[in-house]
């Protein structure tokens, strides 16, 4: 019988977490923070030291991994984070600041900005654009939550999307990766400078009938529609018109966000969707199993670092 990921020693014991951090953090050596040294870097012994601290004979400071990243000034055991990052990459629909509490034995104050502190760390940064080399591209939107910034006109509450956070998302067919994002508003105006940013103008794109999409045919090399509102998912005149691969990717969204997180402000929707994207873009279709997918997201945790001041505001 395979012996489970969790029995693993990063898991328990502190020294070979700092050890498990730092081989991916720093692949060929310790790096001072401070100054950039790499040659002067020794190991702090002594009772009164703390586990994974270095100190650089170039200017004298002391420094561990966590410094510039999301473990910066945490109190909470590595070993603790290491299992954090595992159960919020592992799980397809995410996993509650809560269910955190209650697993980790942290309180939910640390449990919640953990969760938030995994998903900075899960933002990509630098991506190409969709749709490269005439590929196609699914582009969509959804409406997810209360939008509190926004008060309804002329309306009850609850009617129509006005109120509601909107989210656009893409889709590169080709690479099976997915790129989504908080939009004011789903006006052409608005979305097309969105679009042309993140997708190459060789590239087709595949939209449902909605009037902000009309045009898109004059900023890229073709542009495929179909018409939901008469039930149509997949044109019969060309199979290759759909958006049936974005449709899924907001069916993991969805029941992620109602049934496992159920509320999010409007100002912390971002990260969330990193999370999903990040997930989404490392499954295990694309070939990237749990362990590694952790693994590529604890690669991600330098420079990203989050105040609690800044996520609770």
């Amino acid at each position: 019988m395979a012996e489970s990921i969790l029995s693993a020693p990063y898991f328990h014991n502190e020294e070979a977490a700092y050890a498990f951090v730092e081989a991916r953090i720093w692949p060929h050596g310790p790096v001072c923070p401070h100054c950039g040294g790499v040659e002067r870097n020794r190991p702090m012994g002594g009772k009164s030291t703390r586990i994974g601290t270095y100190k650089c004979y170039d200017c004298r400071k002391p420094f561990t991994v966590k410094i510039g990243t999301i473990f910066e000034k945490s109190h909470i055991p590595m070993r603790l984070w290491l299992q954090a990052i595992f159960l919020i990459a592992s799980n397809k629909k995410g996993i509650s600041s809560n269910q955190l509490h209650r697993t980790l034995g942290i309180t939910l104050k640390s449990a919640w900005f953990m969760s938030h502190r995994i998903r900075e760390a899960m933002r990509e940064g630098n991506l190409p654009t969709f749709g490269s080399g005439g590929g196609t591209v699914e582009v969509d939107e959804t409406f997810i939550g209360h939008d509190k910034t926004v008060k309804p006109k002329g309306q009850k509450k609850g009617r129509g999307y006005n109120h509601k956070n909107k989210v656009l998302s893409l889709v590169d067919r080709s690479t099976g990766r997915a790129r989504s994002m908080v939009v004011d508003n789903l006006k052409a105006s608005t979305l097309l400078p969105i679009l042309q940013a993140n997708i190459d103008r060789e590239a087709r794109i595949m939209t449902d009938e909605a009037g902000q999409y009309v045009h898109l045919r004059l900023h890229f090399r073709d542009h495929g529609f179909v018409r939901h509102g008469v039930g149509e998912y997949v044109s019969q005149e060309d199979k290759s018109k759909h958006t049936n691969t974005i449709e899924g990717f907001f069916s993991i969204f969805k029941r992620g966000m109602k049934g496992v997180y159920q509320h999010c402000g409007h100002h912390h929707l971002n990260r969330y969707l990193a999370e999903f994207d990040f997930r989404y873009n490392n499954r295990l279709a694309l070939g990237v199993n749990d362990t590694e997918r952790a693994d590529i997201l604890l690669r991600g945790v330098t420079g990203k670092r989050l105040t609690y001041q800044t996520t609770a505001r």
